[in-house]
């Protein structure tokens, strides 16, 4: 259940200078605050009611070509790239495996658990030449409706990675899924969360179609897949009403280019550390 983060090509560490960053937060406020119009509540329960067939149809189109491998994640996350000791860790909406094969690869101390509802998006990861049960564990499950202890052992995860996943999550379906995750780590055990960011340019496209708005900061896609935009105070409020302790949650504001089409693109990101109590 991987968010459709597919960027243009970026550059490393390109962050956007304030009074650029300002003008982006101003435009976005104009731009959404003007979008009032939401989407039919027939058609808002049909997306819902169908998110994971409409994934599972996002993979059967783009197969392993749409995402880029993360090879990012252990230098924004250092718990990733820890090889001091053998560690679990559980990769939520994992896609057809971006983030799971290059860490494995990365940190050979580490066992990963993968799992996405989408059907299709599990068996490319299982089908994947490098997978091996040895050191990964790939299976279906909404972690919305389905628990996670009927996979993985209660209370036994070092880490749960969460990038790009919750932004396709209903709103009102997010503190399941947190509970969920909850129930598997290890007191102490961290999520390492990453999504988009309110105000991103891909809210203000949404917020400009008018056509797109289900509920406040949350769209659905042209293709039926779903996304949500984070505030920090948001993301750290439903966290810690499941008993998670905030490490960390910040904006990241990065600087994207497209080549193709000559122009800058800028994002903003909600990044977080959560730990069990």
């Amino acid at each position: 259940m991987n968010g459709s983060e597919n960027q243009p090509e970026r550059r490393p560490d390109n962050e956007i200078d304030q009074d650029r960053l300002d003008q982006l937060i101003q435009r976005a406020q104009e731009v959404i605050s003007k979008d009032e119009k939401e989407v039919p509540t027939f058609w808002k329960a049909k997306y819902k009611k169908e998110a994971a067939r409409n994934w599972d149809i996002f993979y059967k189109r783009n197969t392993t070509k749409f995402f880029k491998d993360r090879h990012w994640t252990d230098r924004e996350f250092k718990e990733l790239a820890d090889q001091s000791k053998e560690q679990k860790c559980l990769e939520v909406g994992c896609g057809v495996g971006n983030f799971v094969f290059p860490l494995l690869a990365d940190n050979p101390q580490m066992f990963i658990y993968a799992c996405d509802f989408s059907k299709r998006a599990v068996e490319m990861v299982k089908s994947n030449e490098n997978y091996t049960e040895s050191r990964c564990k790939a299976f279906v499950c909404d972690l919305t409706a389905d628990q996670l202890t009927d996979n993985i052992p209660a209370n036994s995860l070092d880490l749960v990675s969460a990038i790009f996943v919750f932004s396709a999550i209903p709103p009102e379906k997010m503190s399941i899924a947190i509970k969920n995750i909850y129930s598997v780590l290890k007191p102490g055990g961290h999520v390492l969360f990453r999504d988009y960011g309110i105000y991103d340019e891909a809210q203000i496209k949404f917020s400009a179609a008018s056509d797109k708005r289900l509920e406040s900061n949350f769209y659905v896609r042209h293709d039926g897949t779903m996304s949500y935009f984070f505030s920090k105070e948001d993301l750290q409020t439903r966290f810690e009403a499941e008993n998670f302790k905030t490490l960390d949650c910040q904006y990241i504001y990065r600087e994207t280019i497209n080549r193709g089409m000559e122009m800058r693109i800028d994002r903003i990101f909600a990044q977080a550390k959560f730990q069990k109590q």
